[in-house]
């Protein structure tokens, strides 16, 4: 937590029982406040370090951000576990909130995915586009089953960060995957990195504040829109 921001630890309500999830809320903001929603992949939980930064940066750049733990392999759950926590957002009332971004990592990014197709399927205006960090195009050693059934449906904008060394996602199939989608998308490949997003010659402050920057940047275009 920064001095520009506030952390409030709640419990989102899902399932007959809840979720744990942090709320990251700017100090100092007016009128309208757009909201960001992240988790974390098939291992950690929300207190993984690349998301605390994200939010916290996030966040003191006046941005309402909520992270939140959800733990299992079954993209299912996951996804109604991200269903739950759009709704919450969408429900407090003591923040003006203006759109939401849904972001995710690696399997958090297919749930974030299947969500937002759902969005856009029910032209839900509240969901105001995608990021995407080490999205998980296909197993490792498995190029020829792509995870993209929901990305290429998906009619919103899009960003993806992705490790240019990333055994899950191959980046010449990765650059044919967004030619096929529907929207404009981008794409900021971390040099060196795996889909850990650990990078030969970069410290992981370095990586951080890398696609820290990026995601801001992408989204502060995105609101321009």
């Amino acid at each position: 937590m920064g001095d520009s921001t506030q952390d409030f630890n709640i419990k989102i309500p899902f399932d007959k029982k809840s979720l744990d999830a942090v709320l990251s809320v700017p100090k100092v903001h007016g009128g309208v406040l757009y909201g960001v929603i992240l988790t974390h992949g098939a291992g950690g939980d929300m207190n993984f370090v690349h998301l605390v930064s994200l939010a916290n940066h996030l966040a003191s750049h006046g941005l309402l951000c909520l992270r939140f733990t959800c733990k299992g392999l079954n993209l299912v759950y996951r996804t109604k576990a991200y269903n739950a926590v759009l709704k919450y957002m969408k429900s407090l009332e003591e923040y003006n909130v203006g759109g939401i971004f849904l972001l995710g990592r690696s399997l958090g990014s297919r749930a974030a995915a299947c969500v937002t197709r759902g969005a856009c399927e029910e032209d839900d205006g509240a969901v105001l586009g995608l990021i995407c960090l080490s999205y998980p195009l296909h197993a490792p050693n498995a190029k020829g089953k792509l995870r993209d059934e929901d990305i290429l449906q998906i009619t919103k904008p899009m960003m993806f960060i992705s490790g240019s060394a990333d055994e899950m996602c191959d980046k010449a199939l990765m650059m044919k995957t967004i030619h096929k989608m529907k929207v404009p998308v981008q794409i900021h490949w971390v040099e060196n990195a795996n889909h850990g997003m650990t990078a030969k010659g970069k410290t992981m402050s370095d990586v951080m504040t890398e696609i820290n920057e990026q995601t801001l940047s992408w989204i502060q275009e995105a609101l321009k829109l």
